[in-house]
């Protein structure tokens, strides 16, 4: 899901690095804008693929309430790893354990780059206000994200396909 660390600013700018020679998910940068509390939309470039993606957006459906799921649909470039001009398409459920910081979700995905369906899935452990922990598996591989947030801003570290470093910085304004 996009802007999972998105601090509910007006804009976000990322850019995340991954330790590997492919050359799409080597260098990303995202800009994304919050037209409001439901809607997420931006734009994506892969500098060393010499890729723009026009089309990223979350719409969520319900937000997540004591009782209700976050239901949401996106859109972005396929999974990390995939080829040049892949999308995939999703719908995702997340929903916080009771009396945990623990918050699982699963996606039914179409992936432009399989031409069908997958189903990612994961887990947020809210470690505390400024730290959270994502294992998750993006419907073929799986990485481990850990993540220090402050007020205008996060940087997270990363275990791509647990095999490869990756880092990410993003800004709120």
């Amino acid at each position: 899901m996009l802007g999972a660390s998105n601090l509910q600013k007006r804009w976000t700018l990322t850019v995340r690095f991954i330790d590997t020679k492919l050359s799409r998910p080597r260098w990303r940068w995202t800009l994304d804008y919050r037209v409001n509390r439901k809607l997420l939309v931006g734009v994506e470039w892969n500098p060393a693929a010499k890729e723009f993606n026009p089309l990223r957006l979350t719409y969520d459906l319900t937000s997540e309430t004591k009782t209700t799921p976050l239901i949401s649909l996106g859109t972005s470039s396929d999974r990390v790893g995939s080829p040049e001009g892949t999308q995939m398409y999703y719908l995702t459920v997340a929903k916080t354990l009771p009396q945990t910081q623990l918050a699982p979700y699963v996606s039914l995905a179409y992936s432009e780059w399989d031409d069908g369906f997958n189903v990612p899935f994961g887990v947020y452990w809210h470690i505390n206000p400024h730290w959270n922990l994502l294992a998750m598996n993006d419907g073929r591989q799986s990485h481990l994200l850990l993540t220090h947030q402050w007020r205008d801003g996060w940087i997270t570290v990363g275990w791509i396909w647990l095999k490869r470093f990756s880092v990410s910085i993003g800004w709120g304004f």
